[in-house]
Formats: C-alpha cells, sequence, structure tokens
C-alpha cells in the first residue's frame, strides 16, 4: 500500500510529496478485468487502439489516467504534431515556451517573492486544493467519470474533487463566490472537448514554483483522446493582472487501465503550522 506521505512546506516537501505520489499504483482492489479494455493479440491492453465513445458518438474521456508531464522519461517527448503548444513543466509550466511566460510587473513581482520563499505556500504544501494546471502535470492518478451532462474529474491527490458542466450553462454573472477549481462548463467542437474555467481565487498557483494566476483569468482547456491509451490536454492561460498576453501549454496523460485511485488524505498527518 502507498502510505500518505507528511506535508511540509516547503519546496523540497512539495517534491517528495510528488515522488511518492508518482510510484505505481498498488493494487488495493482483487484484479477485476475490464471486458471494455481493447486487447492486444497478447492479451495486454491495446493502447494504440481507437478512442471509445459514448451511445450518443462522442470521445468517451471516462477512465483513470496519470499525467505524464512530472514522468521522468515519458512526458518529455516531443510533441506529436509540429505545430504542437509546448510541454507543460510541472515545477515551472512554462519552463518550454521560447522566452518564457509573458508576465507583467505584477506577475514577476508573485512569482519573484514565492522563488524567494522557495515556495512555502505552495497549496499542495498545505493540503490545500492545487491549481488545474498543477493538477494536470502532476503523476499522481486521476479519475474521468463522463456523463452526457457532467464530466466529474476525482483527483487521488488531495482528494481533489471538480465538476465541468456540459449542459450548456453559462459562467456564473455577478459576484460569485470564488472557488479553487473555479466554474468549468464545457461544449464539444467535433471530437475536442472544450473547458472555460472562470471565477478562480486571485491566488492561484500554476506549478511547484509559484507562476501565478489571479481571479481575473480564463483557463480555456481543448481535451481530446487521440487513442484507448492516451489524451492530450492544451490549455490556454488568459489573465491580464499578471500575463502581458494569453499563452498556451500541452498536457500529455495516460491511461492507467484496469486500476483504481485509493484513497489519500492529506490532512492526517498534516503535523504543522504556518510561521
Amino acid at each position: 500500500m502507498r502510505m500518505t506521505p507528511k506535508a511540509s512546506p516547503t519546496l523540497a516537501g512539495v517534491a517528495l510529496l510528488v515522488a511518492t505520489l508518482s510510484s505505481t499504483l498498488l493494487a488495493q482492489w482483487p484484479n477485476h478485468p475490464d471486458p471494455s479494455v481493447p486487447r492486444t493479440k497478447a492479451g495486454e491492453p491495446d493502447l494504440d487502439a481507437p478512442a471509445p465513445r459514448t451511445p450518443d458518438g462522442k470521445p468517451d474521456l471516462s477512465g483513470l489516467w496519470q499525467g505524464q508531464n512530472a514522468l521522468p522519461g515519458r512526458g518529455g517527448a516531443p510533441a506529436a504534431a509540429p505545430d504542437a503548444p509546448p510541454l507543460a513543466g510541472f515545477r515551472d509550466v512554462g519552463q518550454n515556451i521560447k522566452g518564457g511566460l509573458p508576465l507583467t510587473p505584477l506577475g514577476q513581482e508573485i512569482l519573484k517573492k514565492r522563488v524567494a520563499d522557495n515556495s512555502k505556500d505552495n497549496p499542495e504544501a498545505w493540503c490545500l486544493p492545487m491549481g488545474i494546471v498543477q493538477f494536470h502535470t502532476q503523476g499522481a492518478p486521476r479519475k474521468f467519470v463522463q456523463t452526457p451532462k457532467l464530466l466529474v474529474i476525482l483527483y487521488e491527490a488531495s482528494s481533489g474533487i471538480r465538476q465541468i458542466f456540459l449542459d450548456g450553462r453559462k459562467a456564473p454573472t455577478g459576484d460569485p463566490q470564488p472557488w479553487y477549481y473555479g466554474y468549468s462548463s464545457g461544449r464539444w467542437e467535433g471530437d475536442t472537448l472544450v473547458v472555460e474555467t472562470t471565477h478562480m481565487r486571485e491566488d492561484g498557483w500554476l506549478d511547484i514554483i509559484g507562476s501565478p494566476l489571479t481571479e481575473a483569468a480564463t483557463l480555456t482547456e481543448r481535451i481530446r483522446r487521440t487513442s484507448y491509451g492516451q489524451m492530450t490536454i492544451d490549455v490556454t492561460v488568459n489573465d491580464p493582472k499578471a500575463y502581458t498576453k494569453p499563452w498556451t501549454v500541452r498536457v500529455n496523460q495516460r491511461i492507467m487501465p484496469e486500476q483504481e485511485i485509493i484513497e489519500f488524505i492529506c490532512e492526517e498527518n498534516q503535523r504543522f503550522g504556518k510561521q
């Protein structure tokens, strides 16, 4: 059984937590073969098989997925298409963007302070919900549960839960309460699910070092299941308070067939207080 690590309010502590979560998922339930998994002639899951579809013909994103960008030797492969966005880094989301992130003076100030503080206030280090992009890039499993009107993402790390509404609703107006994960609604453009998220908290973190996200941001995710075993998520960040222009990065995900998330309760071993 993978043990729940003790959190630490330092960059080293976050890195240790990530390394623990990125290990191979160990069995909790007895082996339960899934007859819907495509197989090779050898009986292994066929990761290159076509992506499954729902009864209404939409790509089915359901399954247990793992972010590849934080996995050594797995997330650093070049993007398939020459014009694909640069890969997001886990420690530094913009590490593969030529010239770096287009930070405003405010964005530079926020990032400089977080780096100087050794990322001690990263939400993951305090058992708080991570930002959407940090969730995408880290190696812990996450389960997608898709219905015609709702996509739910269950994150093993921090026991996070995110809802993406597919029923045509618009973002809230007026002065809604900011959420860690914001308010997300999605629509299908062909085989791509386009998700727009707004009304996030003002003190968001995009990565370990602290690339900022403010309440003025709109996140747009373009999610495609390119095969049974692979999914790509292109994330565009449009935050005029922290960045001088919108920018886009890609996150790769791989399927974890016939496995399940395990219970992860960060607060159980939380034995520190803010200084």
